[in-house]
């Protein structure tokens, strides 16, 4: 399956022209050449990479319709945030993550591929928000980082008042646990989206759950990591 074929099957062609199609091509490439001497991604075959990080990133684009700037928490080898920095250029994308080495690949790509809109953070989210970017977001998305709890306290707080946190997930089991640590932080739950990612051999499950920032975070949140684990909210 190619990356147009890809796209086709997972109802994303509006946002593939043939010269982000390339770029996504090259950025695949890359990622797999990479990856030999940096662990970024179990996967090895192109067509994987196609589906699992390039099309799965691109799902939450129906999500971001006016927003301006992007934070991906924990952003790993840069996915969703690289892929949506190429397919919508109007939007300031910045990739956070506590390993330097997954940053230092998103910098090489940017640089590689000329991507203009893209900067990096380095750093445990709950030490990160302070002033300057803390509510600073139109919108923050993770992506399988952690508990669904956990994910609401870690990045509800840099999302601006009217904003909102997009959670990338399989399935939404965790959802009845994750309404509490929302409201806490000052988002409440917008909306559940189940789809199945179509890949070469399989239909993987996947759904995008939103959640609408209706006012101020506390300044006591996040807590420090070890107290968000042992004491979701």
């Amino acid at each position: 399956m190619t990356l147009k074929e890809c796209f086709e099957k997972n109802g994303l062609c509006e946002y593939l022209t043939a010269e982000k199609e390339e770029k996504l091509l090259c950025l695949c490439r890359l990622l797999l050449e990479y990856n030999e001497k940096v662990n970024l991604t179990a996967l090895t075959e192109l067509s994987d990479v196609y589906a699992k990080h390039i099309a799965d990133s691109a799902m939450i684009l129906p999500f971001l319709k006016g927003v301006k700037t992007l934070l991906d928490v924990g952003c790993g080898g840069g996915f969703p945030s690289l892929p949506v920095a190429i397919l919508n250029e109007d939007i300031s994308v910045t990739a956070m993550d506590s390993t330097k080495k997954k940053l230092d690949f998103v910098l090489y790509a940017k640089d590689r591929l000329g991507i203009k809109n893209i900067t990096v953070l380095n750093g445990r989210a709950e030490e990160l928000c302070t002033d300057g970017k803390r509510e600073s977001f139109d919108a923050v998305t993770a992506r399988a980082v952690a508990s669904l709890p956990v994910l609401c306290e870690l990045c509800i707080p840099y999302v601006k008042k009217g904003g909102v946190f997009i959670a990338m997930k399989t399935d939404e089991k965790e959802l009845q646990t994750a309404y509490n640590a929302a409201h806490e932080t000052g988002a409440e739950f917008e909306k559940s989206v189940l789809y199945k990612l179509i890949c070469e051999n399989e239909a993987a499950e996947r759904c995008i759950m939103t959640f609408k920032k209706t006012k101020h975070t506390q300044n006591k949140y996040p807590r420090k990591y070890a107290v968000i684990k042992s004491h979701p909210l």
